[in-house]
Order: C-alpha cells, then sequence, then structure tokens
C-alpha cells in the first residue's frame, strides 16, 4: 500500500482509465507528460494492445488517496459540443501553470449514475457516489509539477454534473463554452460525421432536456433534422445555465465565435479566469504556435479559423431549410419553457466580460 500511495502522490503518470461499477473497482493505466498532452480523449481511444492495466478495489484505492493526502484541486472547462473546446484546452495546456486533461472518462461515469439515479436503482448510496466522485477529483487533481493546476475538459454530457461540480467546497472555476443556435445549427450540418453523433445522441437528449422542462413535450419522429439539432443545442446549453447559476462568478462564458473573431483577448481572458497569470505577450506566443492551424482533435491534419467559415457557409447554402426550421423550433420552445427561454437568453449575455449568470 505503500508503494501505491507514493506512486499515486508522486504524479498522474498512474492515470484512473476505468471505473467499474458494478466491481468497485478502479484500473489504472500509465502515461506520461507527452502522452497526456498528445490525447484529445482519455477513454478507450488511448488505448493499444501494448496498454497494461492494473485494477484495484476501491478500498485499497481510497486507502491510497487518504494516505498520500490527495486533494481537489482542480477547474474545468464544459461546453455545448463542437464548439473549439479541445482546441481551447490546448491553448490552456500550453500555459506552463496549467495541467489539461481532455474528457477522462471517469466524469462520464459519474453523471451517467446521477443521470440514471431519477429512473433506476443505483449501485452506490448518495455517500458512496459523493466518496468516490471526490476521490477520483483528487486522482485528476493531481499534476506533474507543484505549481500546476488541473483544467478538466469534460464531455459535453458531464454538463449534467456540472452543478455538482462547481458546487463542491474546492470552489472550483470553470469555463462555459458554446456557439449561438445558428452556428451550430451550421456546424454539425457541416459535416457528416457531426450528423451521424448528433442522430445517435438524440434520444438521450431528447430525455434530459425534458427532465428539464418537467414535460414529454416533443417525440422524435415528428421532428426533422435541424429541429432534432435545436432540440440537442436547447439541451445541452440549458445544462451550462444551471452550471453558470451554481457558480455565479466562479464561471465564465465563452461564445467560440467570439474568440474566433478575438483570440488574444479572448485566450487571456479564459486564462485570468482560471488564475493563470499571463501577458498578452506570452498569449500571442501560444496563439502563434502550431494549435491554431490544426485540427485540435487530430493534430496530424490542418484546420484554422477560415476553413470553418468555408465549412459554416457551405452547409448554410445547402441545408438554410434545415436552419430554419430549427430556430423556428427553438423560438416555439422557447415561448412554451423557461429552461429553453433562458438557454437563448445565455446564448446572447454570457460573454467573457461578464459571470456566465
Amino acid at each position: 500500500m505503500d508503494g501505491l500511495s507514493e506512486s499515486l502522490g508522486h504524479s498522474p503518470e498512474l492515470y484512473p482509465h476505468e471505473l467499474d461499477v458494478g466491481k468497485d473497482t478502479v484500473t489504472f493505466i500509465r502515461l506520461g507528460r507527452a502522452d497526456y498532452d498528445a490525447a484529445s480523449f482519455l477513454d478507450a481511444r488511448l488505448l493499444t494492445p501494448r496498454t497494461v492495466g492494473h485494477t484495484l478495489s476501491w478500498r485499497q484505492v481510497a486507502a491510497a488517496i487518504e494516505t498520500a493526502k490527495l486533494t481537489e484541486r482542480c477547474n474545468f472547462i464544459f461546453h455545448i459540443g463542437h464548439v473549439g473546446s479541445t482546441l481551447l484546452s490546448r491553448l490552456v495546456g500550453a500555459h506552463p501553470a496549467a495541467f489539461a486533461l481532455r474528457e477522462p472518462i471517469l466524469l462520464r461515469i459519474f453523471a451517467q449514475l446521477q443521470r440514471e439515479s431519477g429512473t433506476s436503482p443505483t449501485a452506490w448510496s448518495d455517500a458512496e457516489f459523493e466518496t468516490r466522485l471526490g476521490g477520483c477529483l483528487k486522482l485528476l487533481s493531481r499534476t506533474f509539477d507543484p505549481q500546476q493546476r488541473a483544467v478538466i475538459k469534460a464531455t459535453s454530457i458531464v454538463s449534467e454534473l456540472a452543478d455538482c461540480l462547481l458546487s463542491r467546497t474546492s470552489a472550483p472555476k470553470a469555463l462555459l463554452m458554446y456557439v449561438a443556435p445558428e452556428s451550430y445549427l451550421a456546424t454539425i450540418l457541416g459535416g457528416p460525421n457531426s450528423r451521424r453523433e448528433a442522430k445517435m445522441l438524440a434520444p438521450s437528449r431528447l430525455q434530459r432536456l425534458h427532465q428539464r422542462v418537467g414535460s414529454e413535450a416533443w417525440r422524435l419522429q415528428s421532428l426533422s433534422e435541424g429541429e432534432i439539432l435545436a432540440l440537442s443545442w436547447a439541451c445541452e446549453t440549458s445544462a451550462l445555465v444551471q452550471a453558470a447559476h451554481t457558480a455565479d462568478r466562479r464561471a465564465l462564458g465563452l461564445d467560440f465565435d467570439q474568440f474566433l473573431d478575438r483570440p488574444a483577448e479572448v485566450l487571456l481572458a479564459a486564462l485570468r479566469h482560471l488564475e493563470l497569470e499571463a501577458a498578452a505577450d506570452e498569449v500571442a506566443s501560444i496563439l502563434q504556435g502550431p494549435t491554431m492551424r490544426r485540427y485540435s482533435k487530430a493534430p496530424e491534419y490542418a484546420y484554422d479559423a477560415a476553413l470553418r467559415l468555408e465549412v459554416l457557409n457551405e452547409a448554410r447554402a445547402t441545408h438554410g431549410a434545415e436552419i430554419r426550421r430549427g430556430l423556428a423550433w427553438l423560438d416555439r420552445a422557447a415561448a412554451q419553457f423557461a429552461p429553453v427561454r433562458d438557454a437563448m437568453a445565455f446564448a446572447v449575455t454570457a460573454g467573457m466580460h461578464g459571470s456566465a449568470t
């Protein structure tokens, strides 16, 4: 146990890759600095035929966390999906005092458990859920250098857990990333992969939005593609609104289109919000690196703001009718339900110059 405690306390090299709820175990894999820097997703996509996992009972892990005196010390990036969160995470991670983690699968598991707790029996009591969530946050808060703070970019579904995460006594800060509805619809319609993903996620997003508005108001089979995408935007953005209400000034709204228009100004504001001090020349140096010219989820491919705009404009020309249907659906839904109305207001008023409320 002393060896495990020392290993866990020394650095994040032993990464908690998987939490088996049924068996109450944690599987660790070994990651170096370069592995964290390269990874767009800290999930199954990390694994290779050479990956070796070490599985321990939660009781062993909890004892090692306690012995190592690990603490929660992390901030977050929450987002609605396809709004530059991976790019921002890479830019923030270029700051020497930030340790960027992108989409650890553990948080997805807790978000899923919380979402299902109202409709099915849970494996853990509330106290057990809290103990394990706190322990996993302590594991994810470890950094390679003492002066660093972990900045966790969550998967979009983890926004359902964001108000819980932001209400913790460690008082984390967060960036809440979004775009306006029209930009979101054009983004998704501009790529076949994103359209397939949206179709796959639509049932769970509908369920989440129904829970938020307190009514089973819509049926997927009666909605067009543009309306389903508008529903998806409303689901994810209303989760950010809930998080913003919880965190108040500890949450900063960040419109990705604003970032692309004024990258230096917005990145500087984001870093300072996360308590990562940076001068204007340091921000300029980060932005002049290769990150802004590569596809952040797959850096081997070239991609920049000009290419993104080209894709969006093509989607607007090709799918204009569906975009209009989606925007009209949002107007009707906002007239009927406060959470959708609040989401639309958030997209207009939440910006980098104020709190996200």
